[in-house]
């Protein structure tokens, strides 16, 4: 059996620590509006990998774990109506995305609700500074459906966020806040570098907890989870929770090389099979977002599907590789052409 085979069999669950959404194959998630804000550029010096004796991570993690951040959604919380088995009680804005992803295939789960005040619910997860004005990367799935976000620096400072833009199918985000000094900043680092084996930092706030961090190797590159059209995913063996979502996963010099954002878990929690969305990805995506709104993307109105060691003896080709045009849509701009 393939890889992609065992992951479509198992689950895989997005890191948002207070709305755990889990689907036999992957989810996708919806999009909000979106504001404008100023772009500025990074500033943070990149540190030169491990330099203590004793091959200590310290070095990095002083330079990395300022500029890591809580982000706090918070929600109209729904009257609860009792416990209707779904896996957050049926009392909480995510519960859609479990009936829309999840069904009524009964798989147990871990009850894990945002923590409910009076009239709203709040969600945590994580991100990262990449310009010194209080610019922040996170996962699109960490803030969507909120109505207000709020950010907590590394030294406890809470500051209201605005969203600047998003994209769900690269499920990434982009906050800003406003600071009263120049804010401690990361840099993209080049994920195409990365090679199997590579030691990795991930860091975040598992489970409300407060910011930690955990280190790993790449495991694997290039996993495509079914959560979206452009699945490329780094896998690690760093341990990351519900919570993780949106933080970023370091390289040993101090640079983001990617951004945590799932997991595969038969249990609930960490098993050491975590996914990453590549900076290279990333940081491209980021870059339009900053700029404020939502991607356009284009519409061709085809599927196709891998050519297979099958498919391509099927075809009478000398080696699978490329992609086979299985269907054009009626009406779309590839049925007119």
């Amino acid at each position: 059996m393939s890889p992609s085979s065992i992951l479509r069999r198992h689950r895989v669950a997005a890191l948002l620590g207070a709305a755990l959404i889990i689907s036999p194959v992957v989810v996708s998630f919806a999009q909000n509006n979106a504001g404008l804000s100023t772009v500025a550029a990074t500033t943070q010096t990149p540190v030169a990998g491990i330099t203590a004796p004793n091959g200590s991570f310290a070095p990095v993690i002083a330079v990395t774990k300022p500029a890591v951040v809580t982000i706090t959604s918070i929600m109209k919380a729904q009257p609860q109506v009792g416990d209707d088995g779904s896996p957050l009680g049926g009392n909480v804005p995510f519960d859609q995305f479990f009936q829309q992803f999840f069904g009524d295939q009964g798989m147990p789960m871990p009850r894990t609700p945002p923590q409910q005040q009076g009239q709203r619910a709040e969600a945590l997860g994580s991100g990262f500074i990449v310009g010194a004005d209080g610019t922040i990367v996170t996962n699109n799935h960490v803030i969507d459906g909120a109505s207000s976000i709020k950010v907590t620096l590394d030294d406890g400072t809470e500051l209201p966020a605005k969203l600047v833009g998003h994209d769900a199918k690269n499920d990434l985000a982009v906050l800003k806040i406003k600071a009263d000094k120049p804010l401690p900043t990361v840099k993209w680092g080049d994920s195409s570098k990365l090679m199997t084996g590579d030691q990795v930092l991930a860091i975040g706030n598992p489970f409300g907890i407060g910011t930690t961090v955990t280190a790993g190797i790449v495991s694997a590159r290039g996993r495509d989870l079914h959560s979206g059209p452009f699945d490329d995913f780094i896998q690690i063996d760093a341990p990351i929770n519900h919570g993780n979502s949106g933080g970023p996963l370091v390289d040993v010099n101090g640079n983001v090389i990617g951004i945590n954002t799932a997991i595969y878990s038969p249990n609930g929690g960490s098993v050491g099979v975590g996914f990453a969305i590549p900076s290279d990805q990333a940081e491209k995506v980021v870059a339009k977002l900053m700029k404020g709104g939502d991607i356009e993307y284009g519409y061709l109105g085809v599927q196709i599907q891998p050519v297979t060691p099958d498919v391509a003896s099927a075809i009478g080709l000398d080696h699978p590789g490329g992609a086979l045009v299985s269907q054009v849509t009626d009406g779309s701009p590839a049925a007119k052409a």
